[in-house]
């Protein structure tokens, strides 16, 4: 029952600018921008923007499709409040929005390396944080797997 629109990036601003000031659809809130990774597609990313309209009440979704290195426009001019989530995808999944305000990390820490909602991201990470008895503090320390101390027990299905 939901209108979803899929279109090219480059008609993102014009096609949200429409959805907003047209007299028949005035889509005058963007409620959720969200982004999902398909890593095996070309584009990869989808970038989804959930819009609402009180005077009809309804809902409509516009839908892109980029890959890794196509910046997306920014849509703050439009939807002011679209500051936080286009920061949140840019932390989480690396998706560049040109002519934005603001666009630093929002979530992870300053140093951080990486995105960690793609799914290429390691689930362990990069880095082990732990306390060295030895130093008296908190180290870093790039992550090392070491598969050769492991017990394996072939019996016990868990």
């Amino acid at each position: 029952d939901e209108v979803c629109f899929i279109i090219s990036h480059e008609n993102l601003l014009h096609a949200l600018k429409i959805l907003k000031l047209h007299i028949n659809y005035q889509y005058k809130l963007l409620t959720c921008i969200s982004g999902i990774d398909f890593f095996s597609l070309k584009y990869r990313f989808c970038i989804a923007y959930d819009l609402l309209s009180l005077v009809n009440n309804s809902r409509v979704r516009v839908k892109i499709f980029v890959n890794e290195i196509t910046p997306i426009e920014s849509c703050v001019e439009i939807y002011k409040n679209a500051n936080w989530w286009e920061r949140e995808i840019w932390d989480m999944y690396g998706i560049y929005f040109y002519n934005h305000p603001d666009l630093r990390r929002i979530l992870t820490d300053y140093g951080f390396e990486g995105y960690p909602l793609r799914k290429d991201f390691p689930l362990s990470g990069f880095v082990e944080l732990r306390y060295d008895s030895i130093k008296k503090r908190v180290v870093l320390e790039p992550l090392q797997l070491a598969q050769e101390y492991r017990l394996f027990n072939y019996e016990i299905q868990w």
